[in-house]
């Protein structure tokens, strides 16, 4: 079908291990910061839970990248995801507070397993337009997120959130098998059997020496800008949506469901128009069309209903999409020549700029409020897109 984009087998395959992925996870963590202040956590420590999740995700992308070298690919994604499994069957064994962190240092691991060698996977392979691809492999989180809250909520009032638990330790490991079943074969030529750490420090000095270059540098950081605003709505946003706004918990789900839903058809008309625009200007404006969209959103707060609020959010939701695929595309086409290393700083960006938002406005939240915060963040991300990018000559 025409209106569909094009996506290649490897992409396809690819994207939908992810969405099993997150579809398993999706179904507890959209709720999980509701979960934390019920369980009487306050909101700089449910920053902290976040950075325990993402910052070890960030630190151990660069021996996954390693590993990459040594151990086929195929093989540490699954692991990576077998560890999502482990961690589900962690949440319903263990209730003592230190392995509660404990497990999410496990998750965080997990994830750099699964995403830094299926980016791998996808870079280093044949691969005839990156940015539509990523876009596909990053629009993955919106189709898991349009059912699993669905899910979610029905394990929730059968099982309580032993049934999610369950659930989701059961489908991931139906994603491990497929996973392996897929990549496998055509992933196990990307090692280097004769790699080295001094190889590794070697590649990772070309990388870091390419990146200082303005035509990458630029991009990325505005890029990172707006991960670093991604960390504040991953894990405040439902917060705002109960404290501010007063929702209860079925109008949240029903709000994210709906959202996730109506988000697919936008995201396919996104990765189509992804291809007509280089990897640069998408990021821009991907970062522009967020950054305004949280300032909209932090200015309308006291007049904000279920529809204008779905309006705003599904525009930062596009821009982020776009922004991020760019991202990815740029790194995948400029850093070809080290796919493990490409991969593996593009897995580290979102992470590291995640769990710092979250951690900073689980600190400022208290002192300035939603409000102020929505509007400040998104005004930072439209700040460091226009300087940086008339800093490039970006032309339109």
């Amino acid at each position: 079908m025409s209106f569909l984009p094009k996506i290649e087998k490897i992409t396809r395959d690819l994207s939908f291990s992810h969405f099993l992925l997150l579809f398993g996870y999706k179904t507890f963590s959209l709720y999980f910061p509701l979960f934390l202040v019920a369980k009487g956590f306050s909101l700089p420590e449910v920053g902290y839970t976040y950075l325990l999740i993402y910052l070890p995700l960030a630190i151990f992308s660069p021996v996954v990248g390693y590993l990459n070298h040594k151990i086929n690919p195929a093989i540490l994604g699954t692991l990576g995801i077998l560890g999502y499994s482990l961690y589900s069957l962690g949440m319903i064994l263990i209730s003592n507070p230190f392995l509660f962190y404990f497990w999410q240092i496990i998750l965080g691991i997990s994830a750099a397993l699964f995403f830094v060698s299926s980016r791998a996977i996808l870079i280093g392979l044949e691969i005839k337009n990156y940015n539509p691809a990523f876009g596909w492999f990053y629009s993955a989180p919106f189709y898991s997120n349009a059912i699993a809250p669905a899910f979610g909520a029905f394990f929730i009032w059968k099982f309580d959130f032993l049934g999610i638990f369950i659930f989701s330790l059961i489908l991931e490991f139906i994603c491990a098998i497929f996973y392996l079943l897929k990549f496998k074969k055509i992933a196990k030529n990307l090692p280097d059997e004769g790699f080295s750490l001094e190889n590794l420090k070697t590649n990772y000095q070309k990388v870091l020496n390419k990146i200082k270059e303005k035509e990458i540098l630029f991009p990325i950081l505005i890029s990172f800008s707006l991960l670093l605003l991604g960390g504040f709505y991953r894990a405040f946003f439902v917060l705002f949506l109960k404290e501010n706004l007063n929702w209860s918990q079925n109008l949240i789900l029903i709000f994210i469901s709906t959202f996730s839903f109506f988000f697919l058809p936008l995201s396919l008309f996104l990765i189509k128009r992804l291809e007509k625009f280089g990897s640069q200007k998408n990021i821009f404006q991907g970062g522009l069309i967020s950054g305004f969209s949280s300032i909209f959103l932090g200015i309308f707060v006291p007049i904000l209903n279920f529809f204008s609020l779905f309006l705003i959010n599904l525009m930062r939701s596009a821009g982020s999409l776009i922004c991020n695929s760019g991202r990815s595309g740029l790194i995948s086409q400029k850093l070809k020549e080290e796919p493990e290393e490409a991969s593996t700083l593009d897995t580290i960006f979102s992470p590291l700029a995640g769990s710092l938002g979250a951690l900073i406005s689980g600190f400022l939240i208290g002192i300035f409020g939603y409000q102020l915060l929505f509007i400040f963040g998104g005004f930072f991300v439209v700040l460091v897109s226009l300087i940086l990018k008339n800093l490039l000559n970006l032309r339109k």
